[in-house]
């Protein structure tokens, strides 16, 4: 495989995980009793244990896209130009 092609995989897959970051952000934040309530019920979970592993979630999910998607990206982008 080219580094070129290494590139735009790295690129896309970066676009499609913000893409999903963005989304469940979205949904906690203005949808926040929908999944609350479903998960609390679903797993016998208290509500105020579930914001915070939401927070828990979407920060690690968030720091995860950057080491794995992010940074990649930009190392290929200044090796390649």
């Amino acid at each position: 495989m080219e580094l070129d092609t290494i590139m735009h995989f790295m690129g896309w897959s970066l676009l499609i995980n913000i893409g999903f970051f963005l989304i469940a952000s979205f949904m906690l934040m203005f949808f926040r009793g929908m999944p609350l309530k479903m998960h609390s019920k679903l797993f016998g979970v208290d509500e105020e244990f579930l914001k915070q592993s939401y927070f828990t979630y979407l920060g690690n999910y968030k720091l995860l896209i950057i080491v794995f998607n992010l940074v990649p990206y930009m190392v290929l982008r200044l090796v390649l130009n």
